[in-house]
């Protein structure tokens, strides 16, 4: 080829640094450098975003390289093409011109083509007598032999990214997995721990979470989960070593049910006496009456109806929701921290959460709640205390109560309560419920 090789756009088009900076690129190409064209294609699409392309900029960029009669792309062959706007809109699915005109611009802003201009603006090639091409003006595809392996690093780059980006929603996936379903598993088996705080925790790491994160947050989402993870499997695993888990009292409240018929426990009176707060308690002899079987969570929630005012949503719909609100209730009670901690060790958090949800029920009949919460520890560290009766004593109430309002609107308590939908117990619970009072 010979002649003049043009440097700067026609027409009104400016000239800038970037252009002379890919121009000196596609100057600096190695002799005998050979590309595949379609793989550096390849290449380009994988790294768009960091390169600066676009959709519309890499279907101009296919047309052109269609265009190339060849599809090895050689630093000694020719690499301008001259298509005209209308060859191109054609292969490029009817673009309309002005999209061409400014998808064809960020292609050389890219640095992907040259623009070789003829003095007229019109592209074209100039053969000689043997038919060989001397002169040619349209886009110049040499940057794209010049950085075909820089293309191929950052298409690399993108891939790792995408890679590290799938591993990461992985990882997040299967600590949430874990830490939900081992959570579930503590608080089902009655390990000792501080549940409700890790559920808590738990919700506040999540939370953060956005409908689209970067890789970088997400990573630092998985960092706090991992901690959590740990000190949650450390709990489980623990108490797993335990030789022999019937003789350990703080594993749950489920030995108390078995007590002797002799050990103190609560009554509805007793849970209203404002004097029991210092530690005194009635007797009750119907201890060893009650189910040899935890609370369910629905007769917790008959009983403890305030309880749901505490809760996300006013929703509790597992035990994992009834122990976050055991956080919340704590500190509105006036409980110390250490008081629960130990009233979770010795009875088991849910035990725990229970009879806080109860004291909670009648906290304006109880002046210092955290004093009577430790003396009621201290009773279940011997063995003399149960969820059962005090939650029993709640229910009474509030039997008794709509008995007493079915009464004065006149009708008989029992379809006065169908009516209006009220709290439904079984029979074997009723009669429970019924018994003269010791």
């Amino acid at each position: 080829m010979t002649g003049h090789i043009a440097t700067t756009p026609f027409g009104r088009r400016s000239m800038t640094l970037a252009m002379m900076a890919s121009q000196a690129v596609a100057n600096a190409m190695p002799e005998g450098a050979r590309v595949h064209k379609w793989h550096v294609f390849k290449s380009i699409r994988e790294a768009k975003d960091l390169i600066g392309a676009t959709d519309r900029s890499l279907a101009i960029l296919n047309a052109l390289l269609s265009f190339h009669p060849d599809t090895e792309l050689s630093a000694d062959g020719e690499l301008i093409v001259w298509p005209s706007n209308e060859q191109l809109m054609a292969r490029a699915n009817g673009m309309p011109p002005t999209t061409l005109r400014r998808h064809l611009a960020v292609l050389v802003d890219c640095g992907l083509i040259i623009r070789r201009d003829s003095p007229n603006g019109k592209r074209f090639a100039r053969k000689g007598r043997g038919g060989q091409i001397e002169q040619a003006y349209g886009f110049d595809l040499s940057p794209i032999v010049a950085r075909a392996e820089e293309f191929a690093e950052l298409a690399e780059t993108v891939q790792a990214e995408k890679r590290a980006y799938k591993a990461v929603r992985e990882r997040l996936t299967l600590l949430r997995r874990d830490i939900v379903k081992m959570i579930d598993a503590g608080i089902e088996e009655g390990v000792p721990g501080n549940w409700g705080k890790m559920t808590r925790v738990y919700q506040d790491i999540v939370g953060r979470l956005p409908r689209t994160a970067p890789r970088q947050l997400l990573e630092d989402i998985c960092e706090d989960l991992e901690l959590l993870w740990i000190e949650i499997r450390e709990a489980l695993e623990s108490f797993t070593k335990i030789p022999n888990p019937d003789a350990n009292e703080s594993r749950s409240g489920r030995h108390i049910q078995n007590s002797n018929p002799d050990s103190i426990s609560e009554s509805e009176n007793g849970l209203g006496d404002k004097e029991e707060a210092g530690g005194n308690a009635v007797e009750n002899h119907n201890l060893h009456s009650l189910p040899k079987r935890e609370l369910p969570l629905g007769i917790v929630l008959d009983a403890c109806a305030n309880w749901r005012e505490l809760a996300k949503d006013a929703a509790i719909r597992n035990w994992r929701d009834f122990l976050a609100a055991a956080e919340v209730a704590r500190p509105m009670l006036g409980v110390s921290p250490s008081a629960w901690r130990e009233a979770c060790e010795v009875m088991g958090e849910r035990q725990a959460a229970i009879t806080l949800a109860a004291i909670y029920q009648r906290a304006d009949q109880i002046n210092n709640a955290g004093g009577y919460l430790r003396s009621l520890t201290d009773r279940a560290r011997d063995g003399k205390f149960s969820a059962w009766p005090m939650v029993m004593a709640l229910l009474r109430a509030k039997l008794d109560a709509e008995k007493a309002a079915a009464q004065t609107r006149g009708g008989p308590p029992d379809d006065a309560d169908k009516r209006e939908g009220r709290l439904e117990v079984s029979e074997a619970l009723l009669r429970s419920l019924r018994r003269p009072r010791s």
